[in-house]
């Protein structure tokens, strides 16, 4: 959340009229409805319903308000909205509820200045324009020490956690593979699948909270989706013989929902077990070559601009856009020349105005998704583009949504170039820079700037 605020921020190294540190300064967005405030995500394959259990609720650093500790982000985003307050390097705080009970019961005994640093917003506008925002992070001594005192007693509950399961002969499961009963430690059932069915997640003295964990994997199991592509499947047979074949018996390493299990991500602050496993790396002897050629790599489902539509393939969602919207990106990007960049800010610009539910051809505003495609559809506007100029712009290079597959299937292909290109015939002059003073004026690269501002 954090980063959300010091997008725009350019050091200062001011101090307002009260002393307080303002090194920073923002520059507001006039249109403050249309601010994206936090991560957007496109939506995923169905997996099955994800109802969590009901979960006790954290307060308000200020007030009254309070979320589900599940749902930590709306706090954070209320904070920043209704009291201008920012918490930085959220994930590095091992317990949030209490992280935050201490801070709500400190802004009680002294004030928030003598806490965080203060960035001041639109500090060259007049004063009655200009507004603080309070960061508090772990450069305050106080806030390092807390994160660690936290960090150490999280370590201290898992590792009771787990010497209570190592100790535990009441355990009870049963195989997701063969449907075999087993009682006694967990031990057994772990052993028992990567003996028998070649499903190793782990020694079972480096796995914390196992009962909870096997849970996990089981719903995703019963909800036909393979646990190291997460690809969703037609019926178990086929997940069966998927997950066979293609030696998928494993989980997803990337996958962090996975790292709240093992015992090595509560070692160190801020560190995962990739990073701890990295500093502990020794000489390996050498060992042939594993066969990897019958591997077939996962392909990138991704989104259509308009509605949820997923396909697997480029070419599967362009016809589907062109069919269904009568939109078409392919014949866009050749009439336009569009190069790779231009196809990122074109496909990040149309995502954006349909997230913000804004027709592009007309600049008119719905109230909801459905209403804008209706309209689009109905009056011809998702092929009536705005002029260049208004989208080829840097804020369009960053994209609306994080898990945008789409903008990994843009190429510059070979096709997309021009004969003369492809014939090899492109002139390459060779300037010489033995005299700087009379290369800088006689240049042909003069020429080009020459052109491109005129063009502008």
């Amino acid at each position: 959340m954090a980063a959300l605020l010091t997008q725009g921020v350019a050091a200062e190294g001011e101090e307002d009229a009260g002393g307080n540190r303002s090194g920073a300064r923002v520059v507001s967005n006039e249109d403050t409805k249309d601010c994206i405030l936090e991560p957007l995500s496109l939506p995923e394959d169905p997996r099955g319903s994800t109802a969590s259990e009901a979960s006790p609720s954290v307060p308000c650093v200020f007030c009254e308000e309070r979320v589900p500790v599940a749902q930590q982000d709306k706090l954070l985003k209320h904070m920043i909205i209704e009291h201008k307050m920012v918490i930085a390097d959220v994930k590095l705080v091992a317990d949030f509820p209490r992280y935050v009970l201490y801070w709500r019961k400190r802004f009680t005994e002294q004030p928030i200045t003598d806490f965080c640093s203060v960035i001041r917003i639109n500090s060259t506008a007049p004063l009655e324009e200009q507004d603080n925002y309070f960061l508090l992070c772990d450069v305050l001594p106080e806030d390092r020490v807390l994160r660690e005192e936290l960090q150490k007693e999280r370590l201290k509950e898992i590792l009771e956690q787990q010497q209570q399961e190592r100790n535990d002969t009441s355990f009870h499961g049963i195989c997701m593979f063969c449907n075999e009963e087993f009682l006694g430690n967990r031990s057994v059932l772990l052993n028992h699948m990567a003996r028998e069915h070649a499903f190793n997640i782990g020694l079972p003295d480096n796995i914390v909270n196992c009962s909870e964990f096997l849970r996990m994997l089981q719903k995703k199991l019963d909800n036909l989706q393979c646990l190291y592509c997460e690809k969703t499947f037609r019926d178990k047979s086929t997940l069966k013989d998927h997950m066979r074949k293609k030696q998928h018996r494993r989980i997803n390493p990337k996958n962090r929902e996975y790292d709240q299990f093992y015992v090595i991500n509560y070692l160190e602050l801020g560190k995962s077990w990739e990073e701890v496993q990295s500093e502990d790396d020794r000489e390996l002897p050498d060992h042939q070559e594993d066969d990897w050629s019958d591997w077939e790599e996962h392909p990138v489902s991704a989104v259509c601009l308009f509605c949820e539509k997923r396909a697997e393939t480029m070419e599967k969602l362009c016809v589907h856009m062109e069919d269904a919207h009568e939109f078409d990106l392919l014949k866009t990007k050749s009439e336009l020349g569009l190069n790779f960049y231009q196809q990122v800010k074109l496909v990040n610009f149309i995502r954006r105005q349909v997230h913000q539910c804004r027709c592009y051809g007309c600049r008119v505003k719905f109230k909801s998704k459905a209403d804008l495609r209706t309209h689009m559809e109905e009056a011809k506007h998702t092929s009536l583009l705005p002029e260049v100029k208004t989208w080829d712009q840097p804020e369009y290079y960053f994209p609306t949504y994080e898990n945008d597959a789409l903008l990994c299937t843009l190429s510059d292909s070979e096709s997309d170039l021009t004969a003369q290109e492809q014939s090899g015939n492109v002139s390459i002059i060779s300037e010489d820079t033995a005299k700087l003073r009379a290369l800088k004026q006689s240049s042909v690269l003069n020429q080009l700037l020459l052109h491109e501002y005129l063009k502008n």
